[in-house]
């Protein structure tokens, strides 16, 4: 017997924009603030493309005082004329309405470009209520409206008595409220990305105006070092090694490779950032694996040539080479193939053979040219290798200990499930709230993980990591998830929990124990990180009675936005004095229970940008960490990580 539920017109076509509007995560991946924001950069990668071809030189974004984003170009402007394959309509039109319609595809308007997709404009169209397209050409202007998501308020038209002889393309929108989780753009998430696309377009000056907030300066960005300057910036959070910054850069093919280095006197080992077309390329890819291939046997090679390596002695490896380095890996194709939806890993294997090339020769010039800089860059891997074998000693206690069947952490009260992908693991400050989170628990997914206080700062350790690995709770939360520690020992999928929670008091200690879990979590365990297995629990910070139910609130903001909505309210807000004193109902209710909880998830859009935070937030350069507070103390959502 058929399905009669299920016929022809169960097939549903989504023509033109519906199918972004149906199904938006697929296009710009959430619908929370990293989608709100990533169409302000799908608007700005378009004028950047204009950059990267020589036809744009400044690019503006201004947030209007009704929360709407303007993004104005001076490059040559989108074509008006009508389009061949649609001739009832404008090349201009087409880009803002048609999915997979520019010039990036044909060859002819871009040799290399970001927005590979295509679809960019068009689905900031698509989520939006209404969009303003303003061009200049040839001395001319034209201007086109769209709303309800995309549609064309009337044709593309020119604009009567125009002189402006300026060129460029101006687009503004406004986000649809009825798609996104809110419509509000932050201005410094936004400011940290122009200033990374400035660093990567040498010359490119990006302005940004925050209109909602009078008081709020202009921000300008233009470096004419490129990303030169950004290895600069990277490292002021940080002491240089040396002054000069490395540059070498090749092309072949069309296709060209920039990369800027220089070594500070930190212990980190993630401080390669690659990029390809200007997208950040976050897990690496064969640009990133030349580079390093070609460091590491052309360092061994000088210090071998030098003497600075005995004979004896094995060669270094790349960890102990790498270890302090800050470098910005910028490649430019025609063809760049990425693998996964969000390009941030590149596949080109003709790309790993010309990084490794180019940096094969002009990083052994570098060395013979700058022999003071070689000398100490190798003394600083040298050390690194004494360092790295005082601490494999160390994690060898913990994985001889695992073996020998001390296996979990004694202090882990582990869930009954064996499937990682439904398990979750509790990180909870002190004894007394790990107890009460094992009573509100459910034991069969909900694992708790008490910690004494503060565990290490691991950015402070230098090089000393047997410190940390020979640290109680350090080594209570490598054997509970389960999958080692360290770039190239950390293994995802053995990780025995798909989400880590940390759960700390709504307080001031219990945001710095957060900050010093993640940083933990980023330098030790980044795949953690970015696989999106790392969260954040929201416990309350307040209660209050209205009538006989108990109202709880996260923190002062959501104080502040209970009594907007009720003016009236007269009964007390009860400060509560950390997850200690909650009982189980209480701790369940407001934190655990999965109906009604909120976690936020932390993600990872650019990792320079992250290295970068954490390296000022907690290492040892107290002026950055002044400057960063300074420049963020008006958002506390940010300050609070």
């Amino acid at each position: 017997m058929s399905d009669t539920t299920y016929q022809e017109d169960s097939i549903q076509v989504l023509e033109g924009l519906e199918a972004v509007r149906k199904r938006p995560g697929m296009y710009i991946g959430s619908t929370g603030p990293s989608g709100l924001h990533h169409l302000v950069y799908e608007v700005v990668d378009n004028s950047v493309d204009e950059a990267m071809a020589g036809h744009c030189t400044t690019i503006e974004i201004v947030i209007l005082p009704d929360g709407r984003c303007r993004v104005i170009d001076d490059g040559r402007g989108i074509p008006v004329g009508p389009h061949p394959k649609f001739p009832d309509k404008s090349a201009a039109e087409v880009v803002m309405t048609v999915l997979h319609a520019g010039g990036k595809f044909g060859g002819g308007g871009y040799k290399v470009s970001g927005g590979l997709h295509g679809v960019g404009v068009s689905v900031v169209n698509a989520l939006s209520t209404h969009v303003e397209l303003e061009i200049g050409r040839d001395g001319r202007r034209w201007k086109q409206e769209f709303h309800n998501g995309g549609e064309p308020v009337a044709p593309l038209g020119e604009v009567a008595d125009a002189t402006d002889p300026k060129t460029g393309t101006s687009i503004t929108f406004t986000p649809d409220p009825t798609i996104f989780e809110s419509v509000d753009f932050r201005a410094q998430t936004l400011l940290e990305r122009f200033q990374m696309m400035a660093f990567l377009n040498a010359g490119l000056c990006i302005r940004f105006r925050d209109e909602r907030d009078p008081s709020l300066p202009e921000s300008e960005f233009q470096y004419d070092g490129g990303i030169k300057d950004f290895v600069r910036h990277l490292n002021d959070a940080k002491d240089p090694l040396f002054e000069g910054v490395g540059y070498l850069e090749a092309g072949e093919g069309g296709d060209e490779v920039e990369i800027a280095f220089q070594w500070n006197t930190g212990y980190q080992l993630d401080g390669i950032h690659s990029f390809a077309n200007g997208i950040s390329t976050i897990e690496g890819g064969m640009h990133e694996e030349g580079f390093k291939t070609a460091l590491t046997s052309t360092v061994n090679r000088y210090a071998r040539a030098k003497n600075l390596l005995k004979e004896k002695e094995d060669n270094l490896q790349g960890d102990d080479i790498r270890e302090g380095l800050t470098a910005i890996v910028s490649v430019r194709l025609q063809e760049p193939q990425f693998e996964g939806q969000t390009k941030a890993k590149l596949g080109n294997t003709s790309m790993r053979s010309l990084v490794q090339k180019a940096t094969n020769e002009a990083l052994t010039d570098w060395l013979e040219e700058h022999p003071k800089e070689a000398k100490r860059t190798i003394g600083k891997a040298v050390d690194a290798r004494r360092a790295r074998l005082a601490a494999q000693k160390a994690k060898n206690t913990i994985r001889k200990s695992a073996l020998a069947g001390a296996g979990l952490p004694g202090k882990l009260t582990d869930c009954s499930s064996g499937d990682a992908s439904e398990s979750e693991l509790y990180i909870v400050e002190g004894q007394s709230a790990g107890g009460s989170a094992k009573d509100a628990r459910d034991p069969r997914t909900m694992a708790i993980l008490p910690i004494r206080g503060k565990i290490l700062n691991v950015e402070r350790l230098g090089g000393r990591l047997e410190k940390m690995y020979q640290n109680t709770e350090v080594q209570a939360l490598i054997s509970a998830i389960g999958a080692g520690v360290g770039e190239g020992n950390f293994a995802i999928e053995k990780i025995r929990y798909h989400k880590v929670v940390l759960l700390c008091d709504a307080d001031v200690d219990g945001s710095h124990i957060r900050t010093l879990l993640l940083t933990f979590f980023w330098r030790q365990m980044k795949d953690l990180v970015l696989g999106g297995h790392v969260y954040i629990a929201q416990p309350p910070l307040y209660s209050t009675k209205v009538g006989t139910d108990t109202i709880y609130l996260k923190d002062d903001r959501a104080k502040d936005d209970f009594l907007d909505d009720r003016p009236n309210h007269k009964n007390d807000f009860q400060r509560l004095k950390g997850l200690g004193e909650m009982d189980a109902d209480e701790l369940w209710t407001t934190t655990l229970d999965p109906e009604k909880r909120t976690l936020l998830q932390v993600t990872v859009d650019e990792a320079s940008i992250a290295d970068n935070i954490f390296s000022v937030l907690m290492g040892e350069h107290v002026e950055s960490r002044k400057g960063f507070i300074q420049t963020n103390a008006h958002d506390v959502r940010f300050l609070d990580i």
